[in-house]
């Protein structure tokens, strides 16, 4: 029978991610609309997202928050250009988005000293073959796969290169080994459920240092610039960005860090998402037409979960299209570059009991397609 109880919140979009509970427009302070970003007021305010970001993740003392253009992508990309090509680099990469980044290394950097590890989707590259002597990027959750980095002690304490590490979709979400990572980049669209466009960069004594001691050999563009004259461009991590960002945007973000410190702190904000996970584990254990694309229980995303289907990808686009009618579910179709399945956000600002309803729903929509 057709379920009668639906999910408060359809939004399980993998990003832009769903709005913390309660969100409202109205609720955010708009002094500063309107108003330069170069101004006392714009500089305090992004100052207060840096500060309160660096907080709440409780990064280690020395590590550098800066708010960048480009999402997640353009955070990546300025690391990338900036930092690499002093010594070989090892990437690895096991969906989309790794691998976009090896793409990039090896065609648009054309690093001629660069290894590329992959793997399929739902499974990890051997990290054992990491060199401690090289840089090394890579994803820390595949936000298209459903598959996570489960711990990172293949990362050398003493290692001379520097660690790249895409965490758009695990910040505040999963636990951070911050002296493992030289470099993380996210977005705040992601986990936090913010607005798109901007990207935050993290950088550790040692990335500064290497920003310090390195120029790279190919132009760089104003916007990927991170040093001027051998100097750490510090501005951009006491509130002066690059370029001119959205003040609703970072009013947003700021609503989103103070929802996180309300609940609890970053701990929380993990456990939310753990206990969100937890809920799909049982209903996978109970129903043997779905599964989770990762192959182990260790990897499996507890933000973006991603699962395959008994069923052939016409019949998967056609539960997606049926949940959207119903004002079900919104936006849970596999990746575009991903196999067939589904995938649906998981992270702190859904709600465990729309995830509950949402169950059924899978249920009665995978019926009555494939019936």
């Amino acid at each position: 029978m057709k379920p009668s109880i639906k999910p408060a919140n359809p939004n399980f979009s993998s990003g832009p991610c769903t709005k913390r509970p309660g969100y409202s427009l109205a609720q955010l302070d708009t002094a500063s609309l309107g108003r330069s970003h170069r101004s006392s007021l714009g500089k305090d305010k992004l100052k207060l997202a840096i500060d309160e970001t660096a907080r709440l993740l409780e990064l280690p003392e020395g590590y550098r928050v800066g708010i960048v253009p480009g999402s997640d992508t353009g955070a990546m990309e300025m690391a990338m250009w900036s930092l690499l090509g002093e010594r070989p680099v090892d990437v690895f990469s096991w969906e989309s988005f790794g691998s976009g980044w090896a793409t990039e290394i090896l065609k648009q950097l054309k690093l001629e000293n660069a290894r590329s590890f992959t793997a399929d989707y739902g499974q990890l590259p051997d990290f054992s073959q990491a060199n401690s002597s090289h840089d090394i990027v890579f994803t820390w959750n595949g936000t298209t796969s459903g598959v996570k980095v489960n711990h990172a002690d293949w990362i050398a304490d003493n290692r001379q290169g520097l660690t790249i590490c895409d965490a758009t979709s695990a910040v505040f979400a999963m636990p951070m080994p911050w002296n493992k990572i030289d470099v993380a980049t996210f977005s705040w669209q992601k986990v936090l459920g913010g607005e798109g466009g901007h990207g935050v960069i993290i950088l550790s004594p040692r990335a500064v240092e290497r920003l310090e001691s390195y120029t790279p050999a190919w132009p760089m563009p104003k916007i990927f610039t991170l040093a001027k004259g051998g100097k750490l461009i510090d501005g951009i991590f006491k509130g002066a960005t690059i370029n001119t960002p959205s003040m609703l945007c970072v009013e947003d973000y700021l609503d989103a860090l103070n929802w996180v410190d309300n609940i609890g702190g970053l701990s929380a904000a993990i456990a939310k998402s753990e206990a969100n996970l937890a809920v799909f584990k049982s209903f996978v254990a109970e129903n043997d037409w779905i599964d989770f694309l990762a192959e182990s229980d260790d990897i499996c995303s507890n933000t973006s979960v991603c699962f395959q289907l008994k069923a052939n990808e016409d019949q998967v686009k056609a539960i997606v299209k049926l949940l959207d009618s119903e004002q079900v579910a919104y936006d849970i179709g596999a990746y575009r570059d991903a196999p067939a399945g589904l995938r649906v956000w998981c992270g702190a600002t859904v709600e465990e009991s729309d995830l509950k309803a949402l169950l059924p729903w899978l249920s009665w929509a995978y019926q009555a397609v494939t019936a």
